[in-house]
């Protein structure tokens, strides 16, 4: 599997050069990527206008939320090798062209079902597009400084659509439908699909003449979606018989899917890539840094809103003031690694969020916004620095021909690391604000901030400086696992390139 190379090319011994065209290709994946992670908090501030029109129940209103997630998680493995297979920029192209006509299906859906049908088939199409993309940089950059740039800007694009998703469905809402919030994929796709052709390579890997195992892409979804599905209602509603046995199935299930890829010839995940430091230590640290990145965010967004009073859109818009940290922290880090172990810079960029996570763990009511905003972008650059740089490092370790599944279980390591983050900073916090809280107080605002919103006066206030010590601890226990990150990256990572 070759690439042509383009005008601009370096020429001799090493590594070939992108050139423009790479450059430009770049560009044109970053369309789908934005929108995919997008899509997966962009109903933040559409949901209430969507319940007004649908009339979802409860239950329905969850499965048109998470729909998406679940789908796009339990996937992302199967489509990952599925493109090594069929190719690709065939994947991609495919991709694109189902989120486009599921986009339209949501935008017009008239009632819950066909709703939560049509955000299933955005997760299926966002499970072809987020693999092929990263896994498309992989052919495009054969050298390794360019490809620790591209996959750079891939690490920024994907953390800002998550961002972004709220500001644009509020800004969307405000002014139009809320089927507005899924048109704004059409124009994306379509550029992708005119330009996807000129620019982008095709390629494939060396199983793509071996059979694909449908029983592993079964085993692989049943897997996942179960054990994600299970975290998350443990995360939210405390435990549970249901959801403990989701992820104990969900567990099992990765048991055999493991003995399975094992034993066939033509396997979906390649455990030998997995078992070296470079990749597996990679996806270790990937993980660790998505329990706190998601973890913390549910604190944060509550923080803004019920303790600050922000309405949600402000509070969206005041979410994004951290990513300045970002866009500095990134390349300065990408520039450190060519010049000293990676290890190391990963090391104390898992340190540097640790400070700012520490920081965070000192706030009270009296804090002014500026001084949460300045400690949200310690971390948050410190996180994406370590994170960019164990992406770079476990796409580089990945054989060009596995790119497609090395990509995606690397992806689904970072839902399941968002998964786990909601469910273990969630329960220090919810301890925390329940042993803060005053026994006198009801019930329901013993359990939550937001049982306590209508109740009297005094009892808010209990709570609202609850909250805040609440979200002091999970603080304390995402610095306390930025600190393990940081020595699991110096020891499994030290030396590999």
């Amino acid at each position: 599997m070759t690439l042509t190379a383009s005008p601009g090319h370096a020429a001799g011994p090493g590594p070939v050069r992108a050139g423009r065209r790479e450059w430009a290709a770049l560009g044109v994946l970053m369309l789908p990527l934005l929108l995919v992670s997008m899509d997966v908090s962009v109903l933040y501030f559409a949901i209430p206008s969507i319940s007004a029109d649908l009339r979802p129940g409860a239950t329905e209103q969850l499965w048109i939320l998470d729909t998406y997630g679940f789908v796009l998680a339990g996937l992302l493995v199967t489509m990952g090798s599925l493109g090594d297979r069929v190719g690709r920029r065939r994947l991609l192209l495919g991709g694109a062209a189902l989120f486009g006509v599921a986009s339209v299906a949501a935008a017009y859906a008239h009632s819950p079902g066909a709703l939560i049908a049509a955000r299933a088939l955005l997760g299926l199409a966002g499970a072809c597009l987020m693999p092929a993309t990263l896994a498309l940089i992989r052919t495009l950059f054969r050298d390794p400084g360019q490809r620790a740039r591209a996959v750079t800007l891939w690490t920024a694009v994907m953390a800002s659509g998550i961002s972004l998703g709220p500001v644009v469905s509020g800004a969307l809402v405000e002014h139009f439908w809320w089927g507005s919030v899924f048109l704004i994929n059409l124009p994306a796709m379509a550029l992708l699909l005119l330009l996807g052709p000129l620019l982008l390579p095709e390629s494939k890997g060396a199983a793509a003449d071996g059979p694909f195992d449908l029983l592993s892409a079964g085993l692989s979804l049943a897997a996942l979606l179960p054990l994600i599905h299970g975290i998350k209602e443990i995360a939210k509603d405390g435990w549970a018989p249901l959801p403990a046995l989701g992820v104990t199935c969900g567990l099992l299930l990765v048991v055999v899917f493991v003995r399975r890829q094992a034993r066939i010839a033509h396997p979906m995940v390649d455990l030998t890539l997995i078992r070296t430091r470079a990749y597996g230590g990679s996806v270790l640290v990937n993980l660790l840094a998505m329990v706190a990145t998601v973890g913390f965010a549910v604190f944060l967004t509550q923080y803004l809103q019920s303790v600050l009073g922000q309405s949600p859109f402000e509070a969206a818009l005041w979410s994004l003031v951290p990513a300045g940290g970002v866009l500095v922290a990134a390349p300065v880090a990408a520039v450190l690694a060519r010049r000293v172990d990676r290890a190391y810079v990963m090391g104390g960029g898992f340190l540097v969020a640790s400070v700012g996570f520490a920081w965070m763990a000192g706030v009270d009511r009296a804090t002014p916004l500026w001084v949460v905003l300045v400690a949200c972008a310690l971390y948050a650059a410190g996180l994406v620095s370590a994170m960019t740089l164990a992406n770079e490092l476990a796409l580089g370790a990945a054989p060009p021909e596995r790119a497609g599944s090395a990509a995606a279980v690397l992806e689904s390591g970072q839902e399941l690391g968002g998964a786990l983050g909601m469910a273990v900073l969630g329960s220090i916090g919810a301890a925390v604000y329940t042993a803060a809280m005053p026994s006198s107080a009801p019930a329901a605002a013993r359990e939550t901030l937001g049982g306590a919103l209508g109740a009297p006066p005094a009892v808010l206030d209990a709570a609202r400086s609850a909250f805040v010590e609440a979200m002091g601890g999970a603080a304390v226990g995402a610095a306390l696992l930025m600190v393990v990150a940081a020595v699991v990256s110096v020891a499994l990572l030290r030396g590999r390139s």
